[in-house]
């Protein structure tokens, strides 16, 4: 029984610790005959990457990937393709407290009620620093489904959200923050850093936004596209919450207010709205899909908070190191690869069952 791997067509398997010699993944399904380089991962890579803001941790890794198998000549062969990326820059030391006391807020505990022992060093498998081999399979997945385009971008932070009036995906470039509202980047730039000056951390919320998704992926009742889409959400570190197009917000609504309205169009039906997020019954609607995590507060911070040891006695701890003050800044990429793996899936699948990506 393997619980660190994720499909079912196309299936990856992730590997190694935030402080061993090297993570990586294992992608396996992948269809034979795509053009794949280390030049088609590194740059979503470097978009995840640590240590490129103030904001983020200090963390200096280079992320660099290498393809181990599945690629001969530039194309994939069909056969499982490993990916690895080397830990360059450990600092093991920083978690000597976290090793005999217990993190608030964070797995500690739980790994060492379940395996009966953890692995201390950043984390272990419970670190942020996994996500990069998803984003590296997310790469993968990518190649799979050209046609598909996927954004991911923060909507709030510690409770400040983005004004929609002001909403620019060029933006998302052009601040550390993966923000589409320049105006609230500022503000978000105010909040970080007292939050970071006072030994504490924000929370925050990611929204990605798929496009160029046809009708007919996904399956109704337990293959939900939209229940594979909140999986694969919230199996990200930090991930508290999942939305699919409202949400919650849905829940607010009358019957009429919620509906997606039809009207006839050039190529099946132009919908006067998307509060189902691109998703019914389960199946894809050819809207686009819109999907929403919302991310805990940075669990290793600098205020000191009451625990307890190994051996179940009080104790105070203050987590040293290098932290990200908002795991959200990194976070936009991750949703992005995961919910390209999750779509790559869904097309593979569609095709298997129907026989064409795309229905009629």
């Amino acid at each position: 029984m393997s619980l660190n791997s994720f499909g079912h067509l196309l299936r990856f398997t992730t590997w190694g610790e935030s402080h061993g010699p090297a993570i990586g993944a294992v992608v396996d399904g992948c269809p034979p005959g795509l053009a794949l380089s280390e030049a088609d991962i590194q740059p979503f890579l470097d978009k995840r990457r640590p240590g490129q803001s103030k904001f983020t941790t200090q963390r200096q890794e280079p992320d660099q990937v290498r393809i181990l198998s599945g690629v001969y000549e530039g194309q994939t062969t069909g056969t499982p393709i490993s990916l690895m990326i080397e830990n360059v820059d450990q600092r093991s030391k920083d978690y000597s407290d976290v090793a005999a006391k217990y993190r608030p807020g964070h797995a500690d505990y739980a790994y060492d009620a379940k395996y009966g022992l953890r692995d201390p060093r950043g984390g272990g498998r419970s670190s942020a620093r996994e996500t990069a081999s998803r984003v590296a399979a997310g790469a993968v997945a990518r190649k799979i489904i050209p046609n598909v385009a996927i954004t991911a971008y923060l909507v709030e932070i510690g409770g400040v959200a983005i004004d929609r009036s002001r909403f620019d995906l060029a933006e998302i470039a052009r601040n550390p923050f993966w923000c589409p509202d320049a105006v609230t980047a500022a503000v978000w730039e105010e909040h970080l850093y007292a939050a970071r000056k006072s030994g504490s951390s924000l929370g925050a919320i990611v929204e990605c936004v798929a496009t160029g998704v046809p009708a007919g992926w996904g399956s109704p009742l337990y293959h939900k596209l939209d229940a594979q889409l909140a999986n694969a959400a919230m199996s990200i570190n930090a991930v508290k919450a999942v939305e699919i197009g409202d949400g919650f917000a849905a829940a607010r609504l009358r019957g009429e207010e919620n509906a997606d309205r039809m009207r006839p169009g050039e190529d099946g039906p132009a919908f006067l709205s998307n509060h189902a997020g691109g998703i019914a019954g389960g199946i894809s609607t050819g809207q686009p899909i819109v999907v929403r995590m919302a991310l805990k507060p940075t669990s290793s911070i600098l205020t000191p908070v009451e625990t307890i040891t190994r051996d179940g006695q009080a104790a105070e701890i203050v987590t040293k190191g290098r932290h990200d003050p908002c795991v959200g800044i990194r976070a936009a990429p991750v949703l992005e690869a995961m919910v390209a793996l999750v779509l790559a899936d869904a097309m593979l699948l569609h095709r298997g069952q129907c026989g064409s990506a795309a229905s009629p």
